[in-house]
Formats: C-alpha cells, structure tokens, sequence
C-alpha cells in the first residue's frame, strides 16, 4: 500500500480522531494532503469541524458531571483549570470561541467551562461556531502550506512521500512528547 493510498483510505478517519483528541497537526497535514489531491479540502474541513465539535462537547460535559473527580485525579490539570476560570470571567463568550486555539487548554478549557455553570445550550452554540472557524482556518492553512511548499521545490510529486512521512512522523513525535510531558494530568 503506498502512502497515497493510505491517505486516501483512511485520511478522512484519521482527521476524525485526530481532531476529536487534539487537532491542529493532523489538520494541517490534511489540508496538505487536500492540495495533492489525495482528500477533498471542503470534507476535510466539515470532518475537522465535526471531530473538533463533538471532542468538545464530550469534554464540556465531562467537566459538567465529573470535573471535580478529573482535577484531583489530575492535579497538574487542575492549574490550567484555574487559568482557565480566570479567563473565563474576563473573556466569557471570546474564551469559549478561541479555546481550540490556545496551546496546552484544548482539553482542560471544556473541562474547565463545562465546570464553570455555563449553560450547555450556550456552550453546544459558541462551540459550534468556534469548531466552524477552527476547521476552516486551520484546513486552509495546511491546503495553503501545500501551495507555497510547490513554489519552493519544483517537481515536488518526486519528495511527496519523503515530505508527508515527514509530517506524519514529526506529529506522531510532538503527539508522544506532549502525551509524556502531561502525563498523570489527565
């Protein structure tokens, strides 16, 4: 099976749960794989969006029903928490638009506002709207990347392989060294 084929098969999986879990670096890479013509960037997106929403909706009501059990499970969890309330009082519905956005909160921020007594009707609304403007964003800058990338490199159906290994391997390494940085905070 070649990596095309790969990405063809099981991209659109992988974006699902990519972005359900954490997101901007396999967006990315799909957004690039979307410039070679391996996936369709407007799926793309709407997969992103959807993996992205409904990570966060789960994360929301865990923070709902079980955020105090999660923070003392996970005390390092417990800071960015607190950070998070505190900008949560300043920023209410700007926070809860960009939370996707800002490194090191994209689990605990949901926690942390399903935490908060935000209603869940407000929360399930400012989420989709920011998951929209996350996939679109962040979708287009992989398919953008992709585009500048073949200006720098003239033939570059010949390092294709060479540069997607290459992401998909420098994702997989900052996937494990954040997951062994925060590990026991979760």
């Amino acid at each position: 099976m070649t990596l095309q084929s790969f990405i063809e098969n099981y991209g659109y999986f992988a974006v699902l749960l990519g972005t359900f879990l954490e997101g901007e670096t396999v967006l990315v890479m799909a957004g690039f794989a979307a410039f070679r013509g391996y996936l369709d960037l407007p799926l793309v997106i709407a997969v992103a969006f959807a993996g992205s929403f409904l990570g966060d909706q789960l994360y929301f009501l865990l923070g709902q029903h079980k955020g105090v059990a999660i923070l003392a499970r996970y005390p390092r969890l417990a800071e960015r928490a607190t950070h998070v309330q505190s900008l949560l009082h300043k920023y209410h519905t700007l926070l809860i638009l960009v939370i996707r956005f800002l490194y090191g909160l994209r689990i605990v921020g949901p926690v942390a506002i399903g935490m908060s007594g935000i209603l869940w009707h407000r929360f399930l609304i400012l989420n989709m709207v920011g998951a929209a403007v996350w996939a679109v964003v962040i979708g287009t800058l992989g398919y953008f990347f992709g585009s500048v990338l073949e200006l720098l490199i003239a033939d570059i159906r010949h390092y294709e392989e060479a540069i997607l290994g290459f992401f998909l391997l420098a994702g997989l390494l900052m996937w494990a060294i954040y997951r062994w940085r925060n590990r026991g905070q979760k």
